[in-house]
């Protein structure tokens, strides 16, 4: 996500950063390098000159050219005008209280992945212990009804749908059968058409009178660009909302949805959707992707992503287990599914701060992880809980059941030998611990 404008960015940062002096003149080089960028990337011109005279009225000033590390507080300045681009702050949902009903109403145009992030999103309020209804109230494009129903289903939401006629009179008694079942957050699911029609407005605005919603979301496809921005800004004139999801963020590589969005329709982003399963959804937040746009990683959502996957009487046992040097095959497999848990290898690169630009997907040989995991799950559950009864003959049969050869196996057990005997000093070693922190740049 964000991967051009953040190479671009990423090289700035360094051609800068190592300055020990800041003349007037690298100012103004790196300036129009970053223009450059964020034209590139496809944001909104009014948005990148805005940016561009603000960042050069802040970086010439004395604080900068004078300060001990001036390369450092001209990437802060850039830092801080890209948060301030994208928002400033997480906006959370309007919700009201859970004894009284909340309304969201999603829009879009077709194809912007408007009925799969509204499961996305009955799904997360879900977790968090709300009661959602789903509504299907796009009756225009074909088996939309049913898609919102299968995936009402995967996610154990309730899903009505009414009579398939007028998507008016399908959202009011949506609202009498929410207050019946004491659910407490509807979220409608409006039409989209190929592209802004009269009839189409006209439409949403009938809803929502009706509705009334505490949230009007706005789903723009990331890759559309400037396209999502122009459209975004006419259901506002034309409706109202009151905030926007970026859908497909993990494909947009350019990052001008995203980067103008804020600035010209007034209107935060409140989540971005990251992947095509009904998990794939985060709130947004405008200083961790500043922080990835400019390769200095995203530590507090690496956290959060880690503590989704393994819960906290897990990570003590794993602790334990790695201090006394009782972590087995069967623990090093395991951890192979909570790392894809937590999103893809790219994702949890640009996460670790100095790991942009320096380690890539090709470091990560997904083809000998895969060969490991073959090996592993070729082996009894005695000899993964206990490596060292592994005999030269179980060796030849594990790497027949596995596919592979005697020396792969020779060459896992190797490598999970050393592993172990490594986390066990970090374990112990506080000292130890600080200075891996302090390499990553925690």
């Amino acid at each position: 996500m964000l991967e051009k404008i953040s190479d671009k960015f990423n090289d700035i940062v360094k051609q800068v950063s190592g300055k020990s002096k800041i003349t007037e003149k690298n100012i103004q080089d790196a300036v129009d390098e970053i223009k450059l960028a964020l034209l590139e990337a496809d944001v909104n011109l009014r948005v990148v000159r805005r940016f561009v005279n603000r960042t050069i009225e802040e970086a010439k000033g004395e604080a900068v050219l004078r300060s001990v590390n001036p390369g450092q507080q001209f990437i802060k300045i850039v830092h801080d005008k890209i948060v301030n681009l994208l928002g400033d702050e997480r906006q959370e949902l309007e919700l009201k209280g859970p004894d009284t009903q909340s309304v969201l109403l999603m829009m879009g145009l077709q194809g912007s992945g408007k009925t799969t992030t509204a499961a996305k999103l009955a799904k997360r309020l879900k977790k968090e212990g709300r009661s959602p209804l789903l509504v299907a109230a796009d009756l225009v494009r074909p088996a939309a009804v049913k898609q919102l129903q299968v995936l009402g289903e995967d996610i154990g939401v309730p899903v009505f749908v009414g009579e398939k006629s007028d998507p008016v009179k399908v959202v009011k008694e949506s609202l009498a059968y929410a207050r019946k079942e004491q659910l407490n957050t509807v979220i409608i699911d409006t039409s989209g058409r190929m592209h802004l029609d009269t009839e189409m407005m006209e439409e949403i605005q009938r809803i929502h009178k009706i509705a009334q919603p505490s949230e009007s979301l706005f789903v723009a496809d990331a890759m559309t660009g400037q396209s999502a921005v122009k459209i975004a800004k006419e259901f506002d004139e034309k409706v109202g909302i009151t905030g926007v999801i970026l859908s497909k963020f993990d494909s947009d590589t350019r990052g001008g949805a995203a980067l103008s969005l804020k600035s010209v329709t007034g209107k935060p982003l409140k989540y971005i959707g990251i992947g095509e399963k009904t998990d794939d959804i985060e709130p947004f937040y405008p200083e961790r992707i500043a922080s990835r746009i400019l390769g200095m990683g995203d530590v507090v959502s690496l956290v959060e992503k880690a503590q989704e996957t393994i819960d906290q009487q897990e990570a003590v046992k794993l602790q334990e287990k790695m201090a006394s040097a009782t972590f087995t095959l069967e623990d090093y497999l395991d951890s192979f599914a909570r790392v894809r848990k937590m999103g893809s290898i790219e994702s949890l690169i640009e996460m670790i701060p100095g790991a942009k630009g320096n380690i890539s997907e090709d470091d990560i040989d997904e083809k000998e992880i895969k060969r490991e995991e073959a090996i592993i799950l070729s082996m009894t559950l005695k000899e993964r809980r206990n490596h060292r009864i592994i005999s030269p003959s179980r060796r030849k049969r594990i790497a027949r059941g596995s596919g592979t050869s005697v020396f792969d196996v020779n060459k896992l057990i190797k490598k999970f030998e050393k592993m172990r005997l490594m986390m066990k000093k970090v374990a112990k070693n506080k000292k130890y611990q600080a200075k891996m922190m302090n390499s990553l740049g925690v």
